[in-house]
């Protein structure tokens, strides 16, 4: 069995959990591991195809309590072909709502056999404090707990799929930020700004998972904002930032909403 550790993780929070997994993983059945970020943009330009022979760990950040739409195109090319399957969710401390069983029924659909589940939290990409530092010892305590329960399942031959999860079907809307008066606040369109700390570096141009930032003049989002934040959070001269009212306001309540609490991990077998 090749174990494959596949994730789109714009702040390194999903990566964190689905190569630790594959890591015990691979430590607990003694099988090769091997890591499939397709977080570039290059790296979703050719179907992903697995074999039977396959165990797929596939993470995505949960994105208003969703699967990222902008992902959905690239998911629809995957090719199980009866390899087995976990899907992964990393959310901000809020809630992954649909994301999990949406990401479960995309793995069903395409061939493979999902046999466990799992949702943790990360480290919201709008913010600092909201999940701060999550994944940490302990959410990774907890993956490699949850590995081993898979390989136990798996060693003793007790196979059964899909898996259940927690979520709604059919599938509720993409969660919609509100302001004081109940008015939706659209945030689709809202991209990411760059002041006089910008020294043109290209990085941020370099690692955009949409590819959306000009790298002659990063201060250009010519293309869409998926709101990852990489850029915001990684600029190496923190330049990058956002002044969407709308935006801030919604980042604000997440934050007094949601801040002052631990939110839960969840696992499925």
């Amino acid at each position: 069995m090749n174990i494959h550790a596949m994730y789109f993780s714009g702040t390194g929070t999903t990566e964190k959990i689905v190569t630790a997994l594959a890591a015990h993983l691979s430590e607990q059945l003694r099988q090769p591991a091997e890591p499939f970020d397709f977080t570039p943009p290059d790296a979703r330009t050719e179907p992903a195809v697995f074999t039977e022979n396959d165990l797929v760990i596939l993470g995505v950040p949960v994105i208003a309590g969703r699967v990222p739409n902008l992902l959905l195109k690239y998911l629809d090319t995957l090719q199980g072909n009866g390899a087995l399957g976990i899907p992964i969710v990393l959310f901000g401390n809020r809630s992954y709502d649909d994301a999990l069983i949406e990401l479960r029924g995309i793995l069903d659909s395409h061939g493979f056999r999902t046999i466990a589940a799992g949702a943790f939290v990360g480290e919201h990409s709008f913010s600092d404090t909201l999940g701060k530092g999550r994944p940490d010892a302990d959410d990774l305590a907890e993956a490699q707990a949850f590995a081993g329960r898979i390989a136990e399942k798996l060693l003793a031959g007790n196979l059964a799929f899909p898996v259940a999860a927690r979520g709604e079907t059919p599938l509720r809307p993409y969660y919609t930020p509100r302001d004081r008066d109940g008015k939706g606040i659209d945030i689709r369109k809202v991209k990411p700004k760059t002041d006089g700390r910008c020294i043109r570096c290209g990085w941020c141009a370099s690692v955009c998972p949409l590819g959306s930032i000009d790298s002659a003049e990063p201060s250009l989002v010519s293309g869409v904002c998926m709101k990852c934040c990489k850029c915001v959070k990684g600029c190496p001269q923190q330049a990058k930032y956002f002044d969407d009212p709308g935006y801030l306001y919604h980042k604000q309540e997440l934050e007094a909403l949601y801040g002052g609490g631990r939110a839960k991990n969840e696992t499925f077998l």
